[in-house]
This record gives structure tokens, sequence and C-alpha cells, in this order.
């Protein structure tokens, strides 16, 4: 009879204390954690013997709005690095007056060499939706979205900054005394990739000292093309690194495209066809409006220092 009467009290304690610590995430990844931005450094041996070290700074999926003042700072203050090459893997804007706020981030990288190539944000504004939709698979190719001004964009960034437009081209560069060949494609998540554009690109370009593939979106069909290419380094962004992960956990809950879960951020090594190629996945400096927040996953950039091959 007295287990009739047994107190209510210890599970709703541990309701309490379940409810305290989803409170507690939550102001910790939507008020905290996506503001504590991180460089990540890596050394990659990838240039010839004898080459001296080359600093890239790869930035990506910045998703930036105008009023993200602390965003701006902290991006523009990233030129105190001194990369000799800058690589923006898209989505740089994240509003439909986003433009205002890359140009003041962006602005102290005028005259340093960099190339770009476009996420879906680079050509429409993001639209509400349930940020939990996320963590259900990737998401539709071809949502409903109005168009921001790419054009005034890439005028930015290819003109008054001097960076090379990427999206399914190919360019070469001095950087650091190389001769580097770099080529990419438009957002692989949208199918806006044209392999074929860049094989017509690369008619004549000669092998250079170090070779770059640059995607938006690290999708198993660019990678393995990249890689078969010849490609020294790979560079994508898109994943967000899982935006929310456990943290500890080598690997993201979701990636948003096909690429293997432990691989959605950071370097590691993509292996295609007997070839193993550096492959850095940044995961970002930003967000969408729609899903202000960070768990276990820091906004980052990434100081790749590259270094002669042994």
């Amino acid at each position: 009879m007295a287990d009739r009467h047994r107190s209510p009290r210890p599970a709703l304690t541990a309701l309490a204390a379940v409810g305290g610590l989803g409170a507690a995430a939550a102001v910790w990844g939507i008020g905290i954690e996506r503001h504590l931005y991180t460089v990540r450094r890596h050394d990659v041996a990838v240039l010839p013997p004898g080459a001296r070290p080359v600093r890239i700074l790869h930035i990506s999926d910045a998703h930036m709005a105008p009023w993200q003042r602390r965003k701006q700072r902290w991006i523009g203050s990233l030129a105190a690095l001194e990369p000799d090459l800058v690589v923006n893997t898209g989505d740089n804007l994240g509003h439909g007056e986003g433009l205002r706020g890359i140009r003041e981030a962006l602005a102290p990288f005028a005259g340093v060499p960099g190339v770009f190539v476009h996420g879906s944000n680079d050509r429409f504004e993001p639209s509400p939706r349930n940020p939990l939709r996320y963590f259900s698979g990737p998401s539709s190719r071809k949502p409903k979205a109005t168009p921001i001004d790419t054009d005034a964009l890439d005028r930015f960034l290819g003109e008054e900054l001097g960076w090379a437009d990427l999206n399914n081209a190919a360019t070469q560069l001095q950087v650091g005394g190389l001769r580097v060949r770099a080529y990419g494609v438009s957002d692989a998540h949208r199918d806006w990739d044209d392999l074929d554009a860049v094989d017509a690109a690369l008619v004549g370009m000669p092998k250079a000292d170090l070779d770059l593939g640059v995607t938006h979106a690290p999708y198993r069909r660019v990678l393995d093309d990249f890689t078969a290419r010849g490609a020294d380094l790979l560079l994508a962004g898109h994943t967000h690194g899982g935006q929310v992960r456990i943290p500890g956990s080598p690997a993201a809950l979701v990636a948003n495209c096909d690429i293997p879960l432990r691989q959605a951020r950071g370097l590691s090594a993509w292996t295609s066809g007997g070839r193993r190629v550096p492959l850095n996945v940044s995961a970002g400096i930003g967000h969408s409006i729609y899903a202000p927040v960070r768990f276990g996953c820091r906004p980052e950039a990434t100081l790749l220092t590259l270094v002669p091959r042994e």
C-alpha cells in the first residue's frame, strides 16, 4: 500500500533538471557560442621541395546581415594574419542588404590575392523555415527564394578586392613566388556545378606548382573530379560543421550534403582514384538569420600554412 503514495518529486526533479539543461544549452548556443569566433590553424605539406611557406586564409559562410557589426569587425581583423591568398567558399550574404556588411568586413583585404565561389545565399535571400528541419536531412535544392544582387557582390569581390571568380571557371595566380592554378564550381547543392565548363577553362592552362580545387558544397562528385584533375588541396564550406554537434563527438550530426559526417568540419584527407588529397571543410563564420545558434561548433576561419612536401 505504501507504494501507491510514493512521492512524485524525484520524477519532477528529473524533468526540471532536463528542462534546465535544455534552457542552458539554448542560452549558450544562441547567446554565446555563435559569437565565439576562432581561427583554426593547420600546416599542410603540399608545396614543391624548397618552396617557402604560403599562408591561405579560408573563409566561408558569413551569412552576413547588415546589423552584424561584431562579425564584421572580426572578419576584418583577420587581415592581421597577413595571408598570401584568401579563399572564399561562398554564402557571403544572409540578408537582402548583407552586401553592406560584407563590404565593411572584407575591405581590409583589398590588394590581397583571392578567389571565390558562390553558395546559394550569394544569389538568393534565406527564407524562413523551421530550424529543426536542418536535422531531418539535406535541405531542398530548389526552395522558393528572393534574388539578391549577385552582380553587385561579384563587382565588389572581383573589381574592388581583385579576387578571381572561380564559379565553373579556372585561373592562374602568382602567390608567394609560386604559380598557382585554381579551379572551382558554383554551388553543387543547387546543382549549379558545371565540370564541363571547368574543363573548357583549363584548356591550354599549364600545370602549376600548386593546384587548388574550390567548391562551396563538398559533394563527392566534385571532390572526386578535382582529385582526378590533380588538385593538391581541396577547400569547401556549406556544412557549417553540422552547426549543432555533440561535444567531443568526431562526427557531425548532419552535413547537408553527401560528404561523410566525420569530414564535415576541419582538415582531413579525401581519397579517390588512388590519391589522397588534403581537404579542408570550413565550419563557417555565420548561420542563417532564421537559425541563430551554434552548439559544440564554434564559428571559424582557417589559416592553412602550406609547407614543402617531404
